[in-house]
Formats: structure tokens, sequence, C-alpha cells
């Protein structure tokens, strides 16, 4: 399958998404900046629908997540969980963003985040559980859910995986903001540059990883959640099995090969 460049559209017919394919990158925009970009029904089963579909497209080596507007993302729709909403209705939805979160996490493709504005709640959740993440001086992150008598228990699960344990509940319990640069100091992403160098480094991040082999860094992103999780030992054992695969695959094969002729100059 390949995915070409277009957008996706609400009932309405407004744009949600815009598919911007440049070689072996795609860039997913969420374009709902003038409500801050919210993780509506709509947006997350068009954003469950791109990454499905991106999965499947091997000519993808790498995926940009990016935002129009001031806000990367600000989380759920309010407005869709008022009083009028039952508790099944309401599972229901956070089923469909934490079944997104997963998505990502089992994409083939690392995922960059993009983040030029605020991410909170389940915004900073999926900047969290992008693989990567650059942003903007001018972002901000906070899981404020707190604020409104709703702890945020499903960004928890990500943020948790991200920074320490009395980090996370500090953010958890206060739902305060932090800047990008107490972000990347505590894990939550990797870089930080000026707003016009966002771009620039995300395309450079995004294309270091491009370059390798896309059978290897699919490998090596799934072994790397797989054993997170599981005892050293069982993780070693894991590991083990991955690399004595990896190292019969074509693309390793000639790159050490390559090596040892190089060496032996």
């Amino acid at each position: 399958m390949n995915v070409t460049a277009g957008t996706v559209r609400e009932v309405t017919d407004a744009p949600l998404l815009r598919f911007e394919r440049r070689g072996a990158l795609m860039q997913l925009t969420l374009l709902n900046g003038a409500k801050y970009n919210v993780l509506s029904a709509a947006m997350l089963a068009a954003l469950q629908d791109a990454f499905d579909r991106i999965a499947a497209d091997r000519e993808v080596r790498v995926v940009v997540l990016a935002a129009e507007g001031r806000a990367f993302s600000a989380g759920h729709d309010l407005n869709e969980m008022g009083a009028e909403r039952t508790h099944a209705e309401l599972h229901a939805l956070f089923r469909s963003c934490s079944q997104l979160m997963l998505t990502i996490q089992n994409l083939p493709q690392p995922v960059i985040a993009r983040v030029q504005g605020v991410a909170t709640a389940a915004g900073c959740q999926l900047v969290a559980m992008c693989d990567l993440a650059v942003a903007s001086t001018e972002a901000r992150f906070a899981v404020s859910g707190i604020n409104v008598g709703l702890f945020c228990s499903t960004p928890s699960v990500a943020l948790s995986r991200n920074v320490p344990q009395k980090v996370a509940l500090e953010m958890l319990l206060t739902g305060e903001f932090i800047d990008a640069q107490t972000a990347r100091e505590r894990g939550l992403v990797n870089r930080v540059v000026a707003p016009e160098l966002l771009d620039v480094e995300v395309d450079k991040l995004a294309r270091a990883i491009a370059d390798k082999s896309a059978e290897a860094v699919a490998a090596g992103k799934r072994l790397f959640y797989q054993q997170r999780d599981l005892p050293i030992e069982a993780a070693y054992s894991r590991a083990t099995d991955v690399i004595a695969d990896n190292a019969t695959w074509d693309d390793a094969r000639r790159g050490i090969a390559r090596f040892i002729k190089r060496d032996a100059r």
C-alpha cells in the first residue's frame, strides 16, 4: 500500500489531517488549530486510519507527527465528555485513544513528534507515545486533567514510561506546565530548538533514521519496547534472538562485509 499526500476531513468537510510525502518521510499534520487540535472522536479515528495505512506502506521509513496552530494538542475534546455521556460511551472514547497510542508504539516505522506549541493531557500523552520528539522553545507540556477533577489516568501510562516516577506524579497531581527545556531534561523530548529551526531539526533527525536499514529499524523498535518490561534474563534472551536473526539479513551482511573490507585496507 502506498500512502500519498492529501487531507482527511470531518463530516463538516473541515480538514482534520494533512498527509505530506517527502521521499521516505511521511508527515501527518493535525489541522484543527482553531480548536487546539483536540483529540475528538473524529480526530482519533482519522489518526488511527492514517497510522494503519502507513504501517502497510514499506516505502515510508519515518513518520513525523505535526500540528498547525498554537497547540500541538490540548487532549480530549471536553465537549464529548459532558454529563450526558454514559459510562459505556466514555469507555469507548478512551479505549479508542488507548488503541491509537498502542498503534503508534507498534508501528514498524519510528514516529517523531514535531511539537510547536502546547501539549496537554492526552496531547502530552501523544508526544510521550511517539518514539522521539523535537520541540520548539515555545512548547509547553502538562497533564492537566486534575484541574477539572479528572486524573489523567491514560496519559499517566505514557508519561511514567518517559520521565522519572516523582516527576511524573508531580505533573499528574498538580497539572502544572513545564517548559520545553525542562521537558528535555526530564526525558519527555529529545531536542529543543528555536521555532524557526524546528522543521530543519526534525528533518535532520528523520533523515538520519531513514538512511538506515528499514528492516533493522523496525525489528529494533519492536525489540526495544518488548524487552523494556521483561526481567533482565528474559530481556537478554529476547534480544539475543533478535540480533541473531538480524545478523543473517541481507542489509546486515552487506554492511558487515563493507566494514570488514574497509577495515582490512
